[in-house]
């Protein structure tokens, strides 16, 4: 592996000229001898460089296979390095099909919130008045507060992803009259999507419609330990009932009603029922759940 395998050094030349080899490959094209430079030999890889000599030059001598000797590390850094390049862009492609195959909208960007990659989703709302815009390269949304809070997002996954905490855990991407759209911004610092698809990349942008009432209130449930008729409760609130509204739908008093969501504040740790809807969102997943 590390020198050159040279026929005429190896073989005797009696054997070598009644050997397949030689009859079948070398001699039908004038040669003698041969020298092999191996350069990369694993269980998926062989790669070799060939060098012949023909009867007029003679078999190959101690200063070829000097040279040879000389190049060869050369090759094999050069091929070695081209294979790993193409496995790379193998990887490039396999992460990208991953990608496309969510149906939540995924954008990578730089530490300027500069569109690195958009999966297939993400360009259908790019392209067709979503709720997220590529402004001159660089990610945006249409609510000028939900884009300061992108860019807050994204520039603490650049700088110091330790520090970002709940920033962009849920940003609101939601117009007037429209379904609810949430965007979570996951620091890409040492993420193998990061080395394989895009080495710029600071942070990853999914943005989608948030999952129904009942996955958020069981996720939550699960969270804070929430009771069967708490999670009731709290499920009728998240999707904008009253607490009058909530009681009468589960048939119980509003006081009984008033009792499950002082319970659920308490678990929780938050005191006001906008602050319960915002923790809702922070941690639903940019995906609904599956279906039971």
């Amino acid at each position: 592996m590390d020198e050159p395998y040279v026929t005429s050094r190896v073989l005797s030349r009696d054997y070598l000229v009644t050997s397949p080899y030689y009859v079948e490959c070398l001699k039908p094209q004038g040669l003698v001898d041969v020298m092999h430079c191996l350069l990369i030999h694993t269980p998926t890889h062989l790669a070799e460089v060939g060098i012949g000599r023909n009867e007029r030059q003679g078999v190959i001598t101690g200063r070829e296979m000097e040279i040879g000797q000389f190049l060869l590390p050369h090759l094999r850094r050069a091929v070695t390095i081209s294979d790993v390049l193409e496995i790379r862009t193998i990887e490039r492609t396999q992460m990208a099909d991953a990608l496309d195959a969510l149906k939540c909208s995924v954008i990578l960007t730089d530490e300027r919130g500069r569109i690195l990659h958009a999966n297939r989703s993400a360009q259908h709302s790019l392209r067709n008045d979503g709720p997220i815009e590529d402004v001159h390269g660089v990610l945006s949304t249409r609510e000028p507060a939900a884009s300061r809070e992108l860019r807050k997002a994204i520039g603490l996954a650049a700088r110091d992803e330790t520090r970002i905490g709940r920033t962009g855990l849920a940003i609101s991407l939601s117009q007037m009259n429209s379904p609810p759209v949430f965007a979570h911004v996951l620091p890409m610092t040492g993420s193998d999507m990061r080395a394989h698809l895009q080495p710029a990349a600071v942070a990853a942008v999914f943005v989608g419609a948030g999952p129904s009432e009942r996955d958020t209130a069981e996720i939550l449930a699960a969270a804070y330990g929430l009771t069967p008729s708490e999670t009731r409760v709290l499920a009728n609130l998240l999707i904008g009932r009253t607490l009058g509204e909530t009681a009468a739908d589960l048939r119980i008093a509003v006081t009984t009603a008033r009792s499950h969501l002082d319970n659920i504040f308490a678990k929780t740790g938050v005191s006001r029922q906008t602050e319960l809807i915002r923790l809702a969102a922070q941690v639903a997943p940019p995906t609904a759940l599956p279906a039971d």
